[in-house]
């Protein structure tokens, strides 16, 4: 159940015209575009090759998505938002081109879409759907009735998107082909900064160039607040205060760690299985914080989140309270399921500080417990540039098996396939499977009551933990 969205008074859609034809309209940015434009009053199409869960959502709202791409598909639209995936030869954009019609991309329709908004933006190489989330569920329990556009849906949101009537927006700053340079936040959050999208960015130092750029377009009023614990991040930070920007660090204390503004301290591991810790302002202690997500970078990713919300204005109370009520986005350690004491969960981590962060995480939840996972790796190029990283990030699991790449946008001369990447993995050795009835049928005969299966990859993986709880439950 979606929550509902609610429209400002003035629309905040001075900008953009009635009706909009979004091109790739299931991708969970662009369906979260595609809701606060019907929340608003707009006419909204869209197409994509596939249907979803998100494009029903469009249409339970009113909109009208088509399955596949064709130029008839734009209708009477009078502007085109294009996914950054959308070919230059896709006929509706080829269509639009000779209508006349005006295409804007994804992060330039976010823009619009913020107008008169203190923008709240987090970004990261990790962490950003999990912090965005939080922060979200933080302005709105703190009263500040906020915009959000999120890459995952938060449960106790409801979803992806919410258009309140507040004076802020939450926005998930997504880095893939330079998009967060069209935002300019009032308070930008940086949780780190590691290689990553390097089939767009060419090389890290162009990755890293393009927080930079970032960073520079906080609002001279506004505050860069960075992760001290990501030497990527903390680097930004000290550039931005050399330059004579407002900056603010948060970190997790410990032998090592340098001072920070906020601070999270005495972690001890609850009930839960996950962590709850002392948060502090300027070595004031704020209070305790007790987590129902685990990991500690859930640690960091609350205390960046309270960070945000506070210097937006919600009191540390009313955050801390959040920060305890948040049980993850979608797809961020997702239960599926448990059928013959066999746990089944879902994770989107597709790099390896993620993987090692979940494997960490699994291990403090289900201590004593065995855990099996299958990885799907996220297009072939990432497989090379990360290799190095892959070969030991899944060390602590103790079964793990390799599925079939997921492509997304690449073509396997892109890089290194699955198989490949399988013989490389060190720790522990990992069994390649070439298909998804492999893989349900082996991993399903390979649980025991007991087991957790872990289902972990950004792409099509998502759907193995259904298939494999059926066939527990068929040998029930």
């Amino acid at each position: 159940m979606m929550v509902r969205l609610r429209s400002r008074s003035d629309g905040g859609t001075s900008s953009i015209p009635q009706r909009v034809h979004l091109v790739g309209a299931g991708g969970i940015h662009m369906s979260a575009i595609g809701q606060i434009l019907l929340a608003r009053g707009h006419e909204v199409t869209g197409s994509d090759l596939e249907l979803s869960e998100y494009t029903e959502r469009l249409r339970a709202l009113g909109g009208t998505v088509y399955q596949g791409h064709a130029l008839a598909n734009l209708g009477r639209a009078e502007l085109v938002v294009a996914t950054a995936a959308a070919k230059s030869q896709n006929p509706e954009l080829l269509e639009a081109q000779r209508r006349g019609i005006p295409v804007i991309t994804r992060a330039e329709m976010v823009q619009r879409l913020l107008e008169g908004r203190k923008v709240l933006a987090i970004a990261g190489t990790h962490g950003k759907t999990t912090t965005s989330s939080m922060v979200a569920l933080m302005t709105v329990r703190g009263g500040l009735d906020p915009l959000a556009l999120l890459g995952g849906d938060a449960r106790e949101l409801g979803g992806n998107a919410r258009d309140g009537r507040g004076d802020f927006a939450v926005v998930e700053a997504d880095e893939y082909a330079e998009a967060f340079l069209q935002y300019h936040p009032h308070l930008a959050l940086v949780t780190n900064i590691e290689a990553d999208h390097l089939d767009y960015y060419g090389t890290p130092e162009r990755y890293a160039d393009a927080f930079a750029r970032f960073a520079e377009r906080v609002t001279p009023e506004g505050t860069l607040i960075v992760c001290a614990d990501s030497p990527g991040a903390l680097a930004l930070g000290e550039a931005r205060r050399a330059a004579g920007a407002r900056v603010e660090r948060y970190a997790i204390v410990s032998s090592s760690s340098e001072p920070a503004d906020w601070e999270a301290s005495a972690l001890r591991v609850n009930d839960r299985g996950a962590f709850d810790f002392t948060a502090s302002l300027h070595g004031a202690e704020l209070g305790r914080v007790s987590l129902q997500v685990p990991g500690r970078h859930n640690v960091a990713n609350a205390l960046g989140a309270l960070a945000t919300s506070m210097r937006a204005g919600v009191d540390f109370h009313r955050a801390s309270l959040a920060a305890g009520e948040f049980t993850g986005a979608r797809r961020r350690f997702d239960l599926v399921g448990e059928v013959g004491g066999v746990t089944v969960v879902d994770d989107y981590s597709h790099h390896p500080t993620e993987v090692r962060a979940l494997v960490s995480a699994a291990r403090q939840r289900f201590a004593g417990r065995r855990i099996v996972a299958c990885f799907q790796p996220h297009t072939y190029s990432r497989s090379v540039y990360l290799l190095e990283g892959f070969k030991r990030c899944f060390e602590g699991l103790d079964t793990l098996y390799v599925l079939r790449t997921y492509a997304a946008r690449e073509e396997p001369s892109a890089g290194m396939d699955a198989q490949a990447l399988a013989a490389e993995i060190e720790e522990p050795r990992a069994r390649y499977l070439d298909s998804f009835e492999d893989a349900e049928a082996q991993i399903a005969a390979d649980l025991h009551a007991g087991d957790v299966f872990i289902t972990v990859g950004a792409g099509s993986v998502t759907e193995l933990g259904p298939r494999v709880l059926a066939r527990l439950e068929a040998r029930t």
